[in-house]
């Protein structure tokens, strides 16, 4: 059995701690950003009622002091655009409130969706589950039996995607339990976990967690969600590279967020960083439309224009498939990019 390396990796593995410690008042986050006194961002604080704020500390610390249009701030900071009703945004864009079982959605031929854990470390304001009826769906071992019967009973499926909220937010001795039920399943061929929480507490890549990836018979996949250059500092790309020593392939998918990163250069420099962290962009979708999101809502023809002016930025292999999730569809549905009326 190969092990992973620990050199140089910190005994404490804190992400527990660092995830009790999260910021939760939006005039609190203000502070420390030194925007307490911005009175058009202090308007905002009230759509905590529609969905709460919820931060880590490691993530602010990426955060421009001072600054009202800090990218990452932005997607997380409350705001009073969400108020606003704008018809075609539903609370549930991607009609998805109907299960097979609990925590369980059979979306793809091939592929299932398993909601592994309702929470999230950072609540993104644009979430296209934020209305989503966890209560209904709770990651428990109770649920996940009922799951696993499912999936055990549906030999057309081959893989399984850990979703949630975030499956992350499950302890490393919950997931040893799900993979090894995964393992015990013949035609389940591989793991793909889409996560964002290794990206605002890299700590919770432990090494734990590592050697049971490394030591699955499945293939895994670990897919970031990243959306702007500078949520990649130095301690992320450390937790990547264990993740690639323990032989898992690392994928990002990104939003377009008007904003954020609706700039082809923005979105150069993110393939770039992404790359370099040995992350290879993989999905940029346009935004689902969920009830208090509209306001970082990006149009399909900007959004053909943002991956054209990207095309002629980076190599081939750096460019994301821009694609947007429709209800009831077998796959992401991809958008023609229009080229040949160029």
């Amino acid at each position: 059995m190969a092990n992973i390396v620990t050199r140089n990796m910190p005994i404490r593995e804190d992400w527990l701690q660092q995830l009790a410690d999260v910021i939760t008042d939006p005039d609190e986050l203000l502070c420390l950003l030194a925007l307490n006194e911005h009175a058009e961002l202090r308007q905002g604080t009230a759509a905590r009622r529609l969905f709460p704020l919820r931060v880590p500390r490691a993530f602010v610390a990426r955060m421009r002091s001072g600054d009202a249009k800090d990218p990452l701030l932005l997607q997380v900071l409350t705001a009073r655009e969400e108020f606003i009703a704008v018809p075609g945004f539903t609370d549930d864009p991607l009609d998805e409130q109907r299960s097979v079982v609990p925590g369980l959605l059979h979306k793809y031929h091939n592929r299932a969706l398993l909601l592994v854990k309702g929470g999230c470390a950072v609540n993104c304001r644009y979430c296209f589950r934020r209305h989503f009826p966890y209560q209904d769906n709770q990651g428990n071992k109770a649920n996940w039996q009922q799951a696993l019967d499912y999936i055990a009973q549906h030999p057309e499926l081959d893989e399984i995607i850990f979703s949630g909220g975030d499956p992350l937010m499950a302890k490393d001795h919950e997931l040893d339990w799900l993979i090894t039920q995964l393992e015990n399943i013949a035609h389940i061929k591989r793991l793909r976990i889409h996560t964002r929480l290794p990206v605002v507490i890299p700590a919770r890549i432990t090494s734990t967690l590592c050697q049971r990836l490394l030591d699955s018979r499945l293939q895994v996949l670990l897919v970031t969600h990243i959306n702007h250059p500078n949520e990649i500092d130095q301690s992320l790309c450390d937790s990547m590279a264990r993740l690639k020593q323990a032989g898992v392939t690392l994928l990002n998918q990104s939003v377009l967020l008007r904003d954020v990163n609706n700039d082809p250069d923005v979105l150069a420099a993110l393939s770039h960083a992404l790359f370099n962290a040995g992350i290879l962009p993989y999905y940029i979708h346009v935004l689902d439309k969920v009830q208090g999101a509209a306001h970082f809502m990006v149009d399909d023809d900007e959004a053909r224009l943002l991956i054209k002016g990207l095309l002629s930025r980076v190599s081939g292999y750096l460019v994301p498939r821009l694609a947007r999730e429709i209800g009831g569809e077998p796959s992401k549905t991809p958008l023609d990019l229009r080229l040949a009326q160029d």
